[in-house]
C-alpha cells in the first residue's frame, strides 16, 4: 500500500459549504469542536441521525461507522436499519433481532432491525387486540384479511419507526437510522403526516391499519413523530452520496423534497472520494477527474449544506476494524490492507451476449432487479435498446420512485416505448375507477364515506400493484424490460403479488381456479419472465443480490441471468488503491462463477458514464453490427 498523498486529508470537514483545500494548513483551519470524531455528522450529531440517499452510496457504512464512533466516545447508541433489504448483520457479524441487540467488542452500541414481516405479524396481533370481546369469529376474520397484504407490512414497520421518534428511550443517548434507498425513504418520512391528516376526524370503517375505532390512539403517536422529525435540535438528515452526477442529482431532489416536509436539519456526506496516487495511471485519472468534475458541478442547494468527504478506501467495510477505519485520518491499518490481485481470467461475456439470448424469446417480461445505486436503470434501459436493435418492439417501464428512464436515455427511439409506473397518478387512476364503479349503488353520505378511505395511504400500494399487473399482461404479445425499485421495495411488490394470487385462488377454488393466471404465476414462467440480478463486483452487494435471489426462489421465481456492472478487472490500472479492490472483484467472480450464477455477464467500468441512446446502443451492439447502423445511433 502506498502512503496516503499528503495533499489530501482522509476527511474533510466543511462547515460552511466551502470545499477546502487538501494541506495541512487548511485543515488547521477547519471549524471542529472537540468529540468523538473529526466530521461533522459525528461531532456535531444530534439525537436522531437519518443517513439517507441513492442505493449504493454507502448509507449503511457511514452510518454505521457514525454509531460506532459514538458509542466508542462513550455514548449509548442504538443503530436502526429501516431497509429491507440491509446488510448490518454481515458488516457487524451478528444476527439482528427486531429487539436492540449488543455488538460485541462496541461497548454502548445496539443493534435493531425493522424486519417488515415480524413487524407485521406484531401489528396484526397488536389490532387484534384492540377488537371488542364480544366480536365475531366472521368480523375477526375480517380483519385479518384487511391486514394480510403488502400495505399493512409497510405501515407496520412504519409503525415500529414512529415509536422510536415519538416515545423517549432514555437508554439510548443517539438513534442512528441506516435507511432504505431514496424513494422507499421519502416515503417513510411522509408517512407520519400522511397518516395524521387521514386519521384527523376520521372515526368510521376501516383500512389496511385496521378499524378506525382502534387507531386513534396512533394519532397522537405519528403527531409526535411529524413533529420530532421537523424538529433541528432532534433529529438530522444525511443526505450520503458518491461524486457521481447521478448520485448528487438524486441528493439535491432528496434534498428539496426533504425540505418541503419539513426537515429542515440537512447534512451532506460525500463518500468514496478518490485520489489518484499516479496521474500517469489513465484509469485512476479518469476516476478522479470524473470525481472532481462532480462536486465542482454540486447544484448550489447542495453547496450550501455543510458537508463532509470520506475518501474511497482500499478495503471492504466488514468488521469493526474496517467501520473504525472508515472515518479515521490516514492510511488503513496493516490489516486490512489487501493483497496484490491475482492472474486475470478470461473476460466474461458482455450485455450484447445477454441482449442475443434474451432477443431469442421473441417476447415476455425482463424484470431487471438489484439493490439499490448498482446500475440497475442503465443495464434496463441498455438491453430496451438492444432488443430494439435486434428487431423487437420493446416497452421500457420502471416501478422506481426514484428512478429517470427518460434523463438515462436522452432522446427517443423507434420501435421503444417509455412509461413510468407513477404512484400518484396510478392511485388517482384506481380511485377514480372504484369510484365510477361504485357510486351508482351509493348515497351521497356513502360516496363521501368510500371516497375518504380511499385517500388512505393504503391505497398507493394497491394502485402500483394494479399498474404492475397491467404491465405484466403486455409481455404476452411485446417485449416489456421493467427497471425495479431497489430490493426492498421491489420484495413489498412482489408481496402484494402473492396475496392477490392467494386471495384469487381461494375465491375460485371449486369454480375454475385451474383457469386463472395470476401476475404470481407469469413471474414464476420461465418462458414467459426472465429475472435479471444487478450487482457490483464488492462482497455486500452480491451477498444482498444472493439473499434477493433466494427470496425469489422461495417464491419459485427463478432468476435468468446476473449482471456484474462496473467490472474493472480488465481496466489494468496499477494505483494502490484500485488494484486493492481488484483482488476483491475477482473473489466475487469466482464466487458467482463457483454456482451462485446461473448465467454471468459484466459490464465494465467505463471512463465516461453511459448515458443517451448513443452510447447505451454501444454496450448492447450485435457482434459485427456496425455502428452506423444501428437504429439507436442514429
Amino acid at each position: 500500500m502506498q502512503p496516503q498523498d499528503p495533499r489530501t486529508p482522509a476527511v474533510v470537514v466543511t462547515e460552511d459549504g466551502v470545499t477546502r483545500g487538501g494541506d495541512a494548513s487548511s485543515r488547521a483551519s477547519v471549524p471542529t469542536r472537540p468529540g468523538p470524531g473529526r466530521i461533522g455528522f459525528v461531532d456535531r450529531a444530534t439525537r436522531h441521525l437519518f443517513f439517507t440517499g441513492k442505493g449504493g452510496v454507502g448509507k449503511t457504512s457511514l452510518s454505521t461507522a457514525a454509531a460506532l464512533a459514538l458509542a466508542d466516545a462513550g455514548r449509548q447508541v442504538l443503530l436502526v436499519s429501516t431497509d429491507a433489504a440491509s446488510n448490518l448483520d454481515e458488516m457487524l457479524g451478528i444476527a439482528l433481532r427486531n429487539t436492540p441487540v449488543p455488538v460485541p467488542g462496541a461497548p454502548g452500541l445496539s443493534v435493531l432491525n425493522i424486519d417488515p414481516d415480524n413487524a407485521a405479524e406484531s401489528y396484526r396481533q397488536r389490532v387484534l387486540a384492540q377488537m371488542d370481546a364480544g366480536a365475531t369469529e366472521e368480523e375477526r376474520a375480517t380483519v385479518r384479511e384487511q391486514l394480510s397484504g403488502a400495505c399493512t407490512t409497510e405501515i407496520a414497520a412504519f409503525d415500529e419507526f414512529s415509536s422510536l421518534l415519538a416515545e423517549r428511550l432514555p437508554a439510548w443517548d443517539h438513534v442512528v437510522f441506516d435507511t432504505a434507498p431514496t424513494g422507499h425513504t421519502l416515503r417513510l418520512l411522509s408517512l407520519p403526516k400522511a397518516w395524521t391528516g387521514f386519521l384527523d376526524g376520521n372515526d368510521r370503517g376501516a383500512s389496511c391499519l385496521g378499524p378506525h375505532s382502534g387507531l386513534k390512539m396512533q394519532e397522537v403517536r405519528f403527531q409526535a413523530a411529524l413533529d420530532t422529525l421537523s424538529d433541528p435540535a432532534q433529529t438530522t438528515v444525511v443526505l450520503v452520496t458518491r461524486p457521481d452526477r447521478g448520485a448528487i442529482a438524486e441528493a439535491a431532489r432528496t434534498s428539496v423534497e426533504l425540505r418541503a416536509m419539513g426537515l429542515d436539519n440537512q447534512r451532506l456526506a460525500i463518500n468514496g472520494v478518490f485520489h489518484a496516487s499516479d496521474r500517469s495511471d489513465a484509469v485512476a485519472r479518469a476516476l478522479e477527474d470524473l470525481g472532481r468534475q462532480a462536486i465542482e458541478a454540486m447544484p448550489a442547494a447542495l453547496r450550501a449544506l455543510p458537508h463532509d468527504q470520506v475518501p474511497l478506501r482500499a478495503f471492504d467495510t466488514v468488521g469493526l476494524p474496517a467501520l473504525r477505519a472508515l472515518l479515521a485520518p490516514g492510511d488503513a491499518p496493516t490489516g486490512l490492507q489487501a493483497a496484490e490481485p491475482m492472474p486475470r481470467d478470461e473476460p466474461l461475456p458482455g450485455l450484447a451476449a445477454l441482449a442475443d439470448a434474451l432477443a431469442a424469446a421473441g417476447h415476455g417480461l425482463i424484470m431487471v432487479m438489484g439493490k439499490g445505486g448498482v446500475g440497475k436503470t442503465t443495464i434496463a434501459a441498455a438491453l430496451a435498446i438492444g432488443l430494439v436493435q435486434r428487431g423487437r418492439t420493446v416497452h421500457l417501464s420502471t416501478t422506481d420512485p426514484a428512478a429517470h428512464l427518460a434523463g438515462t436515455l436522452e432522446g427517443d427511439l423507434p420501435g421503444l416505448t417509455l412509461s413510468r409506473i407513477d404512484p400518484k397518478v396510478e392511485t388517482q387512476r384506481y380511485i377514480d375507477k372504484i369510484m365510477a364503479a361504485k357510486s351508482p349503488q351509493l348515497d351521497a353520505q356513502q360516496r363521501a364515506l368510500l371516497l375518504e378511505d380511499l385517500q388512505s395511504p393504503c391505497t398507493e400500494e394497491v394502485a402500483v400493484f394494479h399498474a404492475f399487473s397491467r404491465i405484466v399482461g403486455e409481455a404476452r404479445s411485446a417485449f416489456v424490460v421493467l427497471d425495479t425499485a431497489p430490493t426492498g421495495h421491489s420484495m413489498l411488490l412482489m408481496d402484494a403479488t402473492g396475496a392477490y394470487h392467494r386471495q384469487m385462488t381461494r375465491a375460485f377454488e371449486g369454480h375454475g381456479a385451474g383457469r386463472i393466471i395470476t401476475p404470481l404465476m407469469r413471474l414464476q414462467d420461465p418462458a414467459y419472465t426472465k429475472i435479471i440480478i444487478v450487482t457490483l463486483p464488492e462482497v455486500t452487494p452480491v451477498s444482498q443480490a444472493q439473499a434477493l435471489q433466494d427470496d425469489l426462489r422461495r417464491a419459485r421465481i427463478e432468476p435468468f441471468a446476473w449482471v456484474l456492472n462496473k467490472s474493472v478487472l480488465a481496466a489494468g490500472t496499477h494505483d494502490p488503491v484500485l488494484q486493492a479492490r481488484l483482488a476483491g472483484e475477482r473473489r466475487q467472480v469466482e464466487r458467482l462463477s463457483a454456482g451462485l450464477a446461473r448465467r454471468l455477464y459484466a459490464l465494465p467500468w467505463l471512463a465516461v458514464p453511459p448515458v443517451g441512446l448513443g452510447a447505451l446502443s454501444t454496450l448492447v451492439r450485435p457482434p459485427g453490427q456496425p455502428e452506423a447502423s444501428s437504429p439507436a445511433a442514429r
